[in-house]
Parts: structure tokens; sequence; C-alpha cells
């Protein structure tokens, strides 16, 4: 069966059939006339799929897979959102979802990144922040801040570290955060968090598809 998480700049396959490692595509690069799948989860998901399973409920299941805790929080960053759950004694506890305070955090880091032509893995963590609720919005700190002298690179790191702590607030300030999503690769905002991280990588949905195909949900 063929599995998807459809992303807003980002597309997960995986082919249950196959031993290869999950695909990892650009969405503005799909064939909307013949993609087709057997499951999806992902803001686009439901255009491709026999199947649809909720974002929030594909990212606690896959959660629960891939963590051996009974008690956690997960929380997913995306380009477009962010969302977290949490576990207690093995039982959902909390849960949300934002997509205005959090509106296109993942994506504007990517654009960030792209345009000043920056490496996050080089660039130290600052030890302040711009108080940042939205991706977009945020932006306008780090014009303002190059314009009064600040070196870009200090200000986009500012920036980061301002959508980490937003992030980080909305989950609700856990003690440990477990990480999925593109922005695991971001050694800057994983480092920003003030909590240990354990990041699972941009595949954590699949794995709660995954989780779904073998439920009593697809039998």
């Amino acid at each position: 069966m063929l599995l998807a998480d459809f992303g807003t700049t980002y597309c997960k396959l995986l082919d249950t059939h196959s031993v290869d490692a999950p695909r990892l595509m650009a969405t503005n690069t799909i064939d909307r006339k013949t993609m087709k799948v057997d499951i999806a989860t992902g803001h686009n998901g439901k255009r491709y799929a026999k199947q649809y399973v909720n974002e929030l409920t594909a990212l606690a299941r896959g959660g629960l897979t891939l963590i051996r805790k009974k008690t956690f929080t997960l929380l997913d960053c995306g380009s477009r959102d962010i969302k977290y759950v949490t576990y207690n004694d093995g039982k959902i506890k909390d849960m949300g979802w934002n997509a205005e305070c959090g509106a296109s955090m993942g994506f504007t880091i990517e654009l960030l990144e792209k345009y000043y032509n920056l490496d996050f893995s080089k660039m130290p963590i600052p030890k302040s922040a711009f108080s940042i609720t939205c991706g977009v919005l945020g932006m306008s700190n780090i014009f303002d801040a190059v314009v009064n002298g600040e070196n870009e690179v200090e200000a986009v790191a500012k920036f980061v570290k301002g959508i980490a702590l937003n992030a980080y607030d909305f989950a609700k300030r856990p003690r440990e955060l477990y990480l999925s999503g593109g922005l695991c690769g971001n050694p800057l905002f994983v480092g920003s968090l003030p909590c240990p991280v354990i990041s699972l990588g941009r595949f954590v949905l699949l794995e709660g598809l995954q989780a779904t195909l073998q439920s009593s949900d697809c039998l």
C-alpha cells in the first residue's frame, strides 16, 4: 500500500511493500491529476487518498509507536503549522493544533535560510530572542534589526530562537520534548528549545499511518 503525508511544502511517501526508505518530495512537483495513494494525512491529503487520517491522530499514533515511554509530549513543527500531543500513562492527556500563531514558521525559516545563504549548523544560539507569534509577521523584526545596524546572521538567529520559544510555550513547556518535522534537522532551532529535545525526524506521521493500517480501522 502507498501511504503519504501531504504537507504544505513537502510530501512524504512510503510504499509498505518496498524495503526502500520513505521518499521526500516537494509538494509543488506532485502530478495532481495522477497522484493517488491508499492512506494519507496532511494538509492536502484528502485530495489524493482513498482514506484520510487526521494529522493529530497520525501524530499521536506515530509518537506512541516510536517513543518507548507512556508519558511524553511530542511537538510537530511543519511548514504551515505546529501541533502537539501529550500522553500520560499511555493515554492522551492533551493535544493542540495552531495554524494561526504558528503560521508558516517552518516555511519562513527555510525561506530565510535560502535568501541569506545561511548554514544553521554553524550559527551560535543567541542569548536573546525576538518575540515571535507568527512566522510571516515576525520577519519584520529581522528587517528592523538590520536597518538599525545588527548583523543579518544574528538577527535571523534571534528570529529562529523566538519561533522555538513560541512553539515550546504552545506545547505547554514540558520538561522534555520529542520533536518531529523538518525542523528536527535545524540545529539552531533544536538548540533554542529550553529543555532536553529528542528529535524523531520528519516521518513520524507516516509511522502513524502504518499504525492505522495495522489497526482494526483498516480491516
